[in-house]
């Protein structure tokens, strides 16, 4: 069976998630025909959606104070069985997104394949592939099935560029069960400066730091450098700072153009989540730590001695 027509699950409110114009830029590459779902209005997002490369935006409406997941599955559900649906649908590595594809899954008792980086068209077979332990070796899986493949993406597997097309081209579609479950309470968290997954530079710390009080050093750099903090699982695993710092392959994937580590020693679940960097420069007192591996540029000293001293010659913040 062919890949002709690829629908991109659609994320965001106002405006689509970075995900899923990178998901989208990708799926332009393999089929020729590029369309997005929304669970929700689908007005709000479909210049942005069409200047990335979908022609069509099926769109659910307003679900109210309904959980997106359970009417946009079955929304989809309900396209594919009477023959309106795509050859494969791609989903963002999201919580929202494995939410909605899980459930597609079930519906239609079609096979699932998740944490994909990259995918290909070969012989009309579509094949996705994901790393394995620890991002050491790729693991290609191909879809055999007749029905609907469903494909999840990570984070920054993909570049996002636009494709010159105008605003796609709204259709409503019909929500056969809106499901039970809904939202009580909704919590925006307050931001302030740049965030860690579309930071230029992202600057992290590890167990070297020595206590909590010593990674308040990798704040007060990043503040200097305009960055974004990180931090290592084994930090956030301590509760020296909360999980939406942690880079790696159970946190974030993050591609700056600069990523510095402070006292991370560069386990293969966090290098995974940051090897990408453009340029990455490692303070370790280990010279053997597996971070030098990565680095472009590599300090061996005691990351509290190295920190004070970079900070010195910085000067204060404005």
């Amino acid at each position: 069976m062919s890949i002709n027509t690829i629908w991109v699950y659609a994320e965001g409110t106002d405006v689509p998630s970075a995900l899923t114009l990178e998901i989208l830029t990708k799926a332009r590459e393999l089929g020729s025909e590029v369309a997005a779902v929304v669970g929700g209005d689908g007005e709000a997002m479909a210049a942005v959606l069409g200047a990335h490369g979908a022609t069509k935006v099926y769109a659910t409406g307003d679900l109210g104070d309904a959980l997106p997941s359970i009417p946009a599955a079955s929304a989809i559900a309900a396209q594919v069985e009477v023959g309106n649906g795509p050859d494969a649908i791609f989903f963002g590595q999201s919580y929202e997104g494995r939410d909605v594809a899980a459930r597609l899954s079930v519906m239609l008792d079609q096979p699932i394949v998740t944490n994909n980086v990259d995918a290909r068209v070969e012989d009309d077979t579509l094949v996705c592939d994901e790393p394995v332990f620890g991002g050491v070796q790729t693991l290609s899986t191909a879809f055999r099935n007749d029905g609907l493949k469903i494909a999840l993406f990570r984070p920054k597997s993909f570049e996002p560029s636009e494709s010159g097309g105008g605003p796609a081209e709204v259709v409503n579609i019909d929500v056969p069960d809106s499901g039970t479950a809904r939202i009580t309470e909704r919590h925006v968290e307050e931001l302030e400066g740049p965030q860690l997954d579309d930071a230029a530079i992202v600057v992290s710390g590890g167990r070297g730091m020595g206590t909590a009080e010593g990674y308040q050093m990798v704040e007060q750099l990043a503040k200097r450098l305009g960055a974004a903090p990180g931090a290592s699982r084994a930090i956030v695993d301590a509760g020296w700072v909360p999980y939406a710092y942690q880079v790696g392959q159970t946190g974030k994937v993050v591609k700056p153009s600069v990523y510095i580590a402070c006292g991370i020693s560069g386990a293969t679940q966090h290098l995974v989540g940051m090897k990408g960097a453009k340029t990455i420069i490692a303070i370790n007192k280990d010279e053997e730590a597996p971070i030098f591996g990565v680095a472009d540029l590599g300090i061996v000293g005691d990351v509290n001695k190295v920190m004070p001293a970079l900070l010195e010659a910085l000067g204060d913040a404005d």
